[in-house]
């Protein structure tokens, strides 16, 4: 019984939803040869301001901001 977790961020819409549950579901069949009313999918949408990349958040990265860098970084 596959059972695959897509974390994304808010915004899409029901009909990409459906496509992506459709795709993911026909690849596990092509590839694995596993039974699609046994592939659970699920979507789980994160708010932009709860995601980073690259040191920032991903509600301002689609603002046009970018990460600070820093030559010696503490650790």
């Amino acid at each position: 019984m596959p059972y695959v977790n897509v974390k994304i961020t808010k915004g899409v819409t029901r009909k990409q939803k459906q496509v992506i549950v459709k795709d993911i579901t026909l690849l596990l069949q092509r590839v694995l040869n596993k039974k699609p009313e046994h592939t659970h999918i699920v979507i789980d949408e994160v708010e932009t301001d709860n995601w980073g990349f690259a040191g920032v958040l991903t509600t301002d990265l689609r603002r046009g901001k970018q990460a600070v860098t820093r030559k010696n970084p503490r650790r």
